[in-house]
């Protein structure tokens, strides 16, 4: 077994070690046996009756964080590309299939349907022993308690227990930094469905755990509950507290509304802040240790990107297509690299010096190692002005960004060189080399609008690929729905800014693109012009680099590690040497709220000690050794990839795609849609890889033809922000 094989199971064993603790937290046994030993041999003077939770629900996450970013570093330094050595076809691959696609969940797999079967199952679990334990021992808080009242109460408070639970993983997949995620396969923007699924569940039953403590306390005439903030036990107005701040957020994050008023949801869901603070006041520190990763781990990653953004991205031009889009290019460190599909925020002060909204990065590292684009198109209020700000002639423009973040490999293309598997002929079979050269015989890549993004950098890698003698690239067939004409102008970022149509003649290539809104072609001197705009350098700006340089990953295993262990020593001594003292030697004992505020003080103050030394630190080494970038003469692109020239086109009949130009790789069809069914049904590849992105009901119906089971051959995977 491999040093890699053999860490992932480490991880998996510690993983489903710290499950099986959330499993066996609301039993009987865990309760009257476990507990009262755990206490005995870990509670101290040094970290009370916390030590049992910081070992057994913090620590292991902890543990596969620190030692997961050194596992992603070396093993990125193995493969030395973002190709993956394995075969192809994976023994889950039927398990990734969509199997459920529909409003709200979205589109859902196998492996998530049951994953989610599960979470409810541990929920459901879960909520049904504490009863059972408490209903055994009903505790009366009042003289003349009837027994349903108690009943009443004890419901209310564990589905309290139960929320407590998502807040075990809410922020995991809010993480964009996170090693966690890329050890499982998932990118923080796949996996925001995850933190809705997480919010939703836990507001429920928030709102029915404080509904239900409010009718508990009419029913037996203490009201005046609803006042109290205990020295002893939790806050009932901290929680009120928090449940009045979880409203607003929860009604904003409505996807209708999200979609109608997104500036309100954006500036509303700040409030998550404010929510933790009370939220963490209300439970105590035994409840915060409990779910204490997700907050670490999403505050080192959120400071991070602050120390980030504070920098301003060198903007060397931007081209304006006629259609309303944009295409920045920034300045990057040439250490920089990303896979295809990876996204960066972009803020720009002078429209809103608070928004950050992310965008698909279109370049490639291997093909553009100084320069990273991104597209922007002009729908909403913020990239409207962006536009216009553009068309403007200024001459600089100050931006700021964070990230790239994006897939830990390429996925829809995973491969190994054709001479090292020659060397396995004696033992392989001619099929099995088959697969492993390529995961994908063909790519069928179906976008809508500014779909066509992440598509941009896939087809670039595939480019590049295929200028390799050892590599086979899939042949590739993209279905465009555009609404007007114009749009096609998207097409010509398919190439590089600095690129030439040969290029892209060395793919098997297939453009299929369908005007919806036009019936003819129109006019080709009524388009406007591609503009390109340079922008001069400014000495305050500096080229996009990781947050912690080349070496990132192993950089935020140290800020993890180093800042966790500082975080427990810290919280020892203040136990040690300040509270325990005040609850032992004198008659008073020490505020509870005091104890979750001196938790969350210590979190904060060991993630800004250590990640600002390590970010500094890593900031002077990489000015040392990186050289200054200048803004390079930018070529203004040729008028043969002019989208005016396309629809000339239109008819030739595509024989041989590997020797034609990128113009005579597409087809536009005028005022009809893409038969998506037919098209995707005729496909004979054995393998055929199916990516979508676009509108939802696009990408649902893609999904649902993939679903059907009517083709095995179709493998479906969704590039969306959104469900």
């Amino acid at each position: 077994m491999s040093s890699h094989a053999m860490l992932r199971m480490i991880f998996l064993v510690v993983f489903l070690g710290w499950l099986m603790i959330w499993v066996m937290l609301p039993t009987k046994l865990y309760k009257n046996t476990w507990t009262p030993n755990l206490d005995s041999k870990l509670t101290s003077t040094y970290f009370a009756r916390r030590g049992t939770n910081l070992l057994l629900f913090s620590f292991p996450v902890m543990f596969i964080a620190a030692f997961g970013c050194a596992y992603l570093h070396f093993r990125k330094k193995s493969r030395g590309s973002n190709y993956s050595k394995r075969p192809g076809y994976s023994a889950t691959a039927f398990l990734k299939r969509p199997v459920l696609v529909m409003a709200p969940l979205g589109i859902v797999s196998a492996l998530e349907l049951i994953f989610a079967a599960m979470f409810v199952a541990l929920l459901i679990w879960s909520l049904a022993n504490y009863l059972y334990v408490s209903f055994g021992h009903l505790h009366m808080h009042k003289q003349g308690e009837k027994i349903w009242e108690a009943q009443f109460r004890s419901v209310s408070l564990r589905l309290g227990y139960i929320g407590n639970i998502c807040w075990a993983f809410l922020f995991f997949p809010v993480t964009r930094g996170s090693s966690l995620l890329p050890l499982v396969g998932l990118t923080s923007e796949s996996s925001i469905k995850y933190h809705i699924w997480l919010g939703h569940v836990s507001n429920i039953l928030f709102a029915a755990h404080t509904i239900g403590f409010i009718t508990y306390w009419a029913m037996t005439n203490q009201m005046t509950e609803m006042l109290q903030w205990s020295k002893t036990w939790v806050s009932n107005v901290a929680g009120e507290i928090a449940i009045v701040i979880a409203l607003p957020m929860w009604v904003t994050s409505m996807p209708r509304f999200r979609r109608k008023k997104f500036e309100v949801f954006f500036y509303t869901h700040h409030l998550y802040l404010l929510y933790t603070f009370f939220y963490l006041l209300h439970v105590g520190d035994n409840y915060f240790c409990m779910i204490l990763p997700g907050i670490f781990l999403f505050l080192i990653d959120r400071y991070l990107r602050f120390l980030q953004s504070r920098h301003r991205a060198r903007l060397l031009s931007a081209r304006l297509l006629p259609c309303g889009v944009v295409e920045l290019n920034f300045s990057k460190t040439p250490g920089l690299y990303y896979n295809p599909t990876s996204i960066l925020f972009v803020n720009v002060p002078r429209i809103s010096k608070l928004q950050w909204h992310p965008f698909t990065v279109t370049s490639n590292s291997n093909m553009e190692p100084d320069q990273l684009s991104v597209v922007i198109k002009s729908e909403g209020s913020w990239s409207q002005k962006l536009y216009q700000n553009l068309c403007s002639s200024v001459d600089h423009l100050e931006i700021s960004t964070e990230g790239p973040y994006g897939p830990s490999s390429s996925n829809f293309l995973r491969s190994v060189e054709s001479k090292k598997l020659l060397s396995f002929r004696s033992v392989c079979s001619l099929s099995l080399i088959r697969v492993n050269i390529c995961r994908h015989e063909s790519l069928v890549l179906v976008c809508g609008g500014s779909g066509v993004a992440p598509f941009i950098s896939i087809i670039r890698e595939i480019i590049f690929q295929s200028q390799k003698s050892n590599v086979k690239v899939p042949r590739v067939v993209m279905i465009c729905a555009f609404k007007h004409s114009a749009d096609l102008a998207m097409l010509d970022l398919l190439l590089p800014i600095s690129g030439s149509p040969a290029e892209i003649s060395q793919i098997q290539l297939q453009i299929e693109a369908y005007i919806t809104r036009e019936k003819e072609q129109p006019n080709t001197n009524t388009q406007k012009p591609l503009q390109t705009i340079r922008f001069k350098p400014c000495p305050l700006d500096s080229p996009i680099s990781a947050a912690l340089g080349p070496n990132n990953w192993l950089w935020l295993g140290a800020i993890i590690s180093s800042s966790f262990v500082m975080f427990l020593l810290l919280l020892g001594i203040v136990t040690r040497y300040y509270i325990y003292p005040i609850d032992h030697n004198t008659e008073q004992i020490y505020h509870f709220s005091f104890r979750a505020l001196w938790d969350m003080f210590l979190v904060c103050v060991c993630i800004f000690i250590v990640s600002s030394v390590i970010f500094l630190w890593r900031k002077k080494q990489i000015a040392r050794e990186g050289k200054p970038i200048l803004n390079k003469e930018i070529p203004t692109p040729t008028t043969t990839t002019s989208p005016g020239t396309w629809f000339s086109c239109a008819d030739i009949e595509l024989i041989s795609l590997p020797t034609q130009s990128l113009a005579q790789a597409t087809k536009v069809h005028f005022g009809s849609r893409p038969d998506l069914k037919k098209i995707l049904f005729e496909l004979k590849e054995s393998n055929v890889g199916v990516l979508a992105c676009g509108p939802r009901k696009m990408r649902h119906e893609v999904a649902k033809i993939c679903a059907s089971g009517l083709a095995d051959n179709l493998h479906f995977e969704s590039i969306s922000f959104t469900l």
